[in-house]
């Protein structure tokens, strides 16, 4: 079953071959079909390698060649794909979480005129993924990073019509590519130093760097991890991806492009072993930050797509923190916890956009339960596992990132624990926003009539739409009589505040993918009990594909059972506190009250993102602009310049070689004469 490996990329490759050629003829809903079929059938070549694997025994370790794609002398790059225990478990969730999300889009995108196109560029982001994950060698990995890359560019931006939108896409990109440019010059120091990018052959030689190019190397690597996995400073791009179509979003922040980092890391963490020891600090400090930080963000968003953005963020952030600290299991543990709730965490959020008419803001929602009552069980069900309360799984593997993490350093795993905190807060926040408090859509919307001037108005709807309201806003004249819905400018939200507005619950289609992640998001977490070694099942699977990232290949030691405990009680408190808090201030919809909770510069995401974008116009682009004409004046000047040279050289030359025999006769008898004159002189001096 192993020899199946090259159908589980082929599968999705050969849906959007035959999407692009036939999509439209296809129509709706057939391409729709036509994509999941092709994502269910590498689902099933994934299940079936995994069995293959698993029966295989050993050191579980599969490759499989196909052909030679770089002929160079003695330098090749093969078509080739490595099956061992990390990689057989990417493709499981990746292909899974991936055929869930075809599913559902066929109901989500049932009205967009696009729906054939929008299934192409699925399938050829699965099939990316795939390979990203597959390939034994950098080169190919850098291969599917880049293909990634690019179809959350055509996806973010599908609804390009909007300038936002199309925005998002170009920034995404562009943000990604700093990171591949520490990525590339990971490459080429590896090729430099072994003649070879094949895992196979540099990672158990690894050990035998130089610490500074060892070093080096990890750091190349973590600085193109940050940018496909969103860490600070690199994180900008991320939340401007809700953009595109929800199904995106989950597909983009779950289980594929942005757990790519993290994926990196753990395959390549020979080279993190043998670097200098200040590499894991580094990594265990941004992740550890960009938890928090993100985090904090998260408390103060209205869009339900954006906390959630944030959150995936922050939950990256505890995966890097797990790769700091030595805890390569733990990270794998929660990235696959993480793909299930997160999805099911986004899914059910377009869920909910579906049924109240595309509205996104939390502040015009309210009492859906009602309405949306499997929306909501599966969302309920998802938040308990990302606020961490047991036995949810993000219970599990969130406690044994924070375990590793205090053993590495108190403060880290204090932070850890507070970033936990503030996550029970903003998700219960959320999920009381949209589905307990009181109703503030359709007839139950607060309306009123005020007499506001324009910097009122802009006041009232602060936050991540003032920008827009200000436009407005500036339309007001001072004193007259405007109408505010629920203390917000009703434009962008007329469906929703219609008296005769009511929500309604999603098709089988959407329903089911997210009845599917609750029951995983339940039960993922007994991959990895920590009772005992019995219990620990991913530890033991994967310990041969992590085992290069051990001092001497050994598994350090663990959290002793007292830790354990320790940390189980207190994230359980924790968590207990976040969720006991969130819905004291929300839970009647007061949102005088809320306020005081949302400061503006949380609203604003600590204002990074508005710095990044106010340095790119103004100082930034100066610099660049600066650069481009030291580029094409002097760099460009000095190699034009010296074609000019030789070329006036050559005129000059070109002149005396006229071609006439009584010139070149005239030349031969000047130079004798010169000859005979110099030696005369010479014996003259004599």
């Amino acid at each position: 079953m192993l020899r199946l490996t090259w159908l589980i990329p082929a599968l999705p490759l050969l849906g959007f071959v035959l999407l692009a050629l036939f999509g439209k003829r296809l129509g709706n809903p057939f391409a729709g079909w036509v994509g999941t079929f092709f994502a269910t059938g590498s689902f099933v070549a994934a299940v079936l390698v995994f069995a293959g694997l698993y029966q295989a025994g050993g050191e579980r370790n599969f490759e499989q060649h196909l052909f030679t794609w770089l002929p160079a002398g003695d330098f090749s790059v093969d078509i080739g794909f490595l099956v061992d225990p990390l990689s057989a478990t990417m493709i499981l969730f990746v292909t899974g979480i991936a055929a869930l999300i075809h599913l559902y889009s066929i109901g989500y995108m049932h009205h967009d005129e696009n729906f054939p196109k929008f299934f192409a560029y699925l399938n050829l982001f699965v099939f990316s993924m795939l390979m990203l994950v597959l390939g034994n060698n950098l080169l190919l990995t850098f291969l599917g990073w880049e293909g990634v890359g690019a179809c959350s560019y055509f996806l973010i931006s599908f609804w390009f019509q909007k300038e936002a939108n199309a925005s998002a896409g170009k920034k995404a990109f562009i943000t990604n590519r700093v990171g591949d440019w520490g990525f590339m010059v990971a490459i080429f120091v590896v090729f430099l130093k072994f003649g070879s990018l094949n895992y196979s052959v540099i990672l158990p030689a690894a050990g035998g760097l130089a610490r500074t190019t060892a070093t080096f190397i990890a750091v190349m690597l973590f600085v193109g991890a940050c940018g496909k996995s969103a860490q600070i400073p690199l994180y900008i791009w991320l939340p401007d991806a809700m953009a595109g179509p929800t199904p995106v979003s989950a597909l983009i922040h779950a289980a594929t492009m942005v757990t790519a980092g993290v994926y990196l890391m753990v395959r390549c963490n020979a080279f993190i072993a043998a670097s200098a020891e200040w590499v894991s600090w580094l990594i265990a400090a941004v992740g550890c930050l960009t938890a928090f930080v993100a985090a904090m963000v998260g408390t103060s968003q209205y869009d339900i797509k954006k906390v959630l953005a944030y959150s995936t963020v922050s939950q990256l952030g505890y995966m890097f923190l797990a790769v700091g600290s030595g805890a390569y299991v733990a990270a794998i543990f929660h990235m696959i916890t993480h793909a299930f709730f997160k999805a099911c965490l986004f899914l059910g959020s377009g869920s909910v956009i579906h049924g109240m008419g595309d509205e996104q803001d939390m502040r015009f929602m309210g009492r859906l339960q009602r309405f949306l009552p499997i929306t909501s069980a599966t969302f309920i069900v998802a938040w308990l596992a990302i606020a961490g309360v047991p036995p949810f799984s993000g219970f599990w593997s969130k406690d044994e990132i924070l375990e590793f993490a205090y053993l590495k350093s108190p403060i880290l795993g204090f932070l850890g624990l507070v970033t936990a905190l503030i996550t029970a807060y903003y998700m219960t926040r959320q999920v009381t926003m949209v589905f307990w408090a009181p109703a503030r859509w359709g007839e139950h919307a607060v309306r009123e009539e005020v007499a506001l001037a324009p910097a009122a108005v802009v006041a009232a709807g602060e936050g991540e739409e003032a920008d827009a309201e200000a436009a407005a806003a500036a339309e007001v004249p001072a004193g007259e009589v405007v109408t505010l819905v629920n203390g917000l400018p009703v434009e962008g939200h007329e469906a929703v505040v219609d008296p005769h507005f009511h929500p309604h619950e999603s098709g089988p289609e959407m329903t089911i993918p997210l009845i599917v992640l609750a029951v995983l998001a339940v039960f993922g977490g007994f991959l990895n009990l920590p009772f005992t070694h019995g219990t620990e099942f991913l530890a033991s699977w994967l310990e041969p594909a992590v085992r290069l990232g051990y001092p001497g290949g050994l598994e350090p030691e663990g959290p002793s059972p007292l830790l354990k405990v320790l940390f189980a009680a207190m994230s359980t408190l924790v968590a207990a506190a976040g969720i006991a808090y969130a819905r004291s201030v929300f839970k009647d919809g007061d949102r005088a009250k809320a306020a005081r909770f949302e400061p503006a510069l949380l609203q604003d995401a600590w204002r990074y993102d508005r710095a990044v974008t106010a340095f790119m116009g103004g100082p930034g682009r100066r610099i660049f602009d600066g650069l481009a004409w030291f580029d094409r004046t002097v760099v460009d000047g000095a190699v034009n310049g010296t074609g000019v040279l030789i070329r006036s050289v050559g005129r000059g030359a070109r002149r005396i070689q006229s071609g006439y025999v009584r010139s070149y006769a005239l030349g031969v008898a000047v130079g004798a004469v010169v000859v005979v004159v110099l030696m005369a002189v010479r014996v003259l001096s004599f």
